[in-house]
């Protein structure tokens, strides 16, 4: 075999060298061109969403392998709302709002709302007389009506209170002349536990007391059925003279008999006409019955004041008579006396058996047996 010899080698020159070098860096070039233009741009990456995720508009937002980039727009994606944008104003609060959702949306938010009487929680309505309505002032130096009436439960109008799943109150009715003959066995085998009978009354106009007729009956025949049995006296007293002598009737029909229950005042103004404690003041008043609860009090007797809400709350000074019980007086409807009270008048026209008419039915929160 024959060796090429010198003859046939090419020389190389500068020239060629460089143009060499020149194809090679322009060949370079287009292979990073040709990857640059292929290559897809950082901010249009295709972002990493949840799966499945829903848009503002509760409609579904499309997959990323379902949506083209050029389609993504910021208000596809549903974690923009979750950043609120703050343009330097801040609401009532201090924290920043968004404009979707603006501070003051009623249906959102409660902070524009301002309280009203109705709503403060530091308001109760009294219903007047004349039927007018007034919010008063809810005094917070008074213990408070705490009873859940969600205990309350009511079967063919007896009212029961229960605590822990048992019955923690008593059930009562009210006796007075205009039930003529009461069958006291038949009013215990009906769930009544104990009788409040009136003892005497002072007339509205006359202010002459006139003894209730068929009490010292009613008294000797409910204690053989065995009933727990209160007195009361209703009440025109315009004097501390007067409620002294009506309270003194009380105690000697007291000590002459078994009494468990309280000896109370009923006391309010008469309906559809003009009574005589009309034009007595607040402090009067309050007086008055004062000296009635200190005379019971001062025989060793319970006491409880018998009258409606707007007598309680408007007629009468309730920081003088803190160690005195209320028996409240509202028919009809659950209690929104907002102070503390032991016994309720719920019922002008329940029935029981016993009595013939309309029954006053009530029912004590504590046992005065043993208080």
């Amino acid at each position: 075999m024959n060796l090429p010899d010198d003859n046939d080698k090419r020389e190389i020159t500068p020239q060629l060298t460089a143009a060499m070098v020149m194809s090679a860096f322009i060949i370079l070039l287009i292979i990073v061109i040709v990857l640059i233009a292929n290559r897809k741009p950082h901010h249009q990456q295709t972002p990493q969403i949840p799966d499945p995720v829903l848009a503002e508009n509760g409609s579904p937002v499309v997959k990323p392998e379902e949506q083209t980039v050029s389609d993504v727009k910021p208000g596809d994606l549903d974690f923009w709302d979750m950043y609120p944008e703050n343009n330097g104003e801040d609401d009532e609060q201090g924290t920043a709002t968004n404009d979707k959702e603006p501070a003051t949306d009623k249906e959102g938010t409660e902070e524009d709302e301002t309280p009203t009487e109705a709503t403060d929680g530091k308001h109760t309505l009294v219903i007047n007389r004349d039927g007018s309505e007034e919010w008063v002032l809810i005094t917070p130096y008074l213990p408070k009506n705490d009873y859940d009436y969600t205990n309350l439960v009511s079967q063919s109008g007896r009212m029961a209170y229960y605590t822990d799943g048992r019955v923690t109150s008593y059930l009562g009715v009210t006796i007075d002349k205009y039930d003529d003959y009461v069958d006291f066995g038949l009013l215990r085998d009906d769930g009544i536990d104990y009788v409040m009978i009136r003892v005497g009354v002072r007339g509205y106009g006359t202010g002459t007391i006139t003894l209730d007729e068929y009490y010292t009956d009613n008294i000797s025949r409910a204690n053989q059925a065995g009933l727990d049995v209160g007195l009361y006296f209703s009440s025109q007293a315009i004097t501390v003279e007067e409620a002294m002598e009506e309270a003194v009737a009380l105690i000697a029909v007291a000590k002459e008999n078994k009494i468990t229950y309280p000896l109370a005042i009923d006391i309010g103004f008469i309906l559809n006409d003009t009574s005589r404690i009309e034009d007595l003041t607040k402090a009067e008043k309050t007086e008055i019955i004062r000296t009635f609860a200190d005379t019971i009090k001062e025989a060793g007797f319970n006491c409880v004041i018998h009258a409606d809400k707007e007598f309680l709350i408007k007629e009468i000074d309730l920081s003088k008579f803190s160690d005195v019980d209320i028996w409240l007086d509202n028919n009809g409807d659950l209690p929104d006396y907002p102070y503390a009270f032991t016994m309720w008048e719920y019922a002008s026209n329940g029935t029981v058996d016993g009595i013939s008419g309309p029954a006053e039915l009530s029912i004590s929160f504590i046992d005065y047996t043993q208080k």
